[in-house]
């Protein structure tokens, strides 16, 4: 076991990523933030402007406050492929697929995934509302993920388990539930999934952003 936990934070520049960072940082984490760029072009934009290119120099200022490393990923070729091409291949089909299903699913949890693991991370963090459930398949007995900040599989020796199950439950804002959009991560990437503000609402991200 890692004498600390190493966790990439997929840092967007938007409050909710921010404050993910902010909590897991403040837990005491070796943490760092990984920006990803799924984007090239500017043809659809009001005034051709890069869009992402804000993303990111919002995301290194955030990184440089919160004194954590920064890393940037280009992920756009990838993106394109997974989810832009294969959602133009649904239409055609007469079926309408959900970008931000897809984009968790490919990018986020799958080659996003990757390249953090690449950068040594243990686990995965993003801004979403939604908390993650572990559950013993022999007794159903649900357990905790998070035991005051610390991920308790990893703690506990349960990485790995095979009698652990991972389950995606609504977050605590009634108003912000997003586990929809992650319906379709599979065991081993909720296995690496952790979700920081899962636990608070809106207007107490925006407080801890305002801090």
């Amino acid at each position: 076991m890692k004498s600390k936990i190493r966790i990439a934070v997929g840092l967007s520049g938007g409050v909710d990523s921010s404050v993910a960072a902010l909590l897991l940082k403040r837990a005491g984490y070796d943490v760092f933030a990984l920006f990803m760029q799924n984007w090239h072009d500017t043809t659809g934009t009001l005034h051709g402007d890069c869009e992402w290119e804000e993303d990111l120099s919002v995301a290194k200022m955030v990184a440089k406050k919160l004194d954590i490393p920064f890393h940037f990923v280009d992920l756009s070729g990838i993106y394109r492929q997974r989810v832009v091409d294969y959602m133009f291949a649904e239409y055609e089909k007469g079926r309408t697929p959900n970008p931000d299903v897809l984009c968790n699913s490919e990018i986020k949890f799958d080659a996003f995934l990757k390249c953090a693991e690449e950068l040594g991370a243990d686990y995965v963090a993003t801004g979403h509302y939604c908390r993650k459930a572990m559950v013993k398949k022999s007794t159903l007995e649900e357990v905790p993920v998070m035991d005051g900040g610390v991920p308790v599989d990893m703690i506990s020796g349960r990485d790995g388990d095979e009698d652990i199950a991972y389950r995606i439950i609504a977050g605590s804002d009634n108003n912000k539930d997003q586990t929809y959009f992650l319906c379709q991560l599979t065991q081993q990437q909720l296995s690496k999934a952790l979700f920081p503000i899962g636990d608070i609402v809106k207007p107490e991200v925006r407080r801890l952003a305002a801090e």
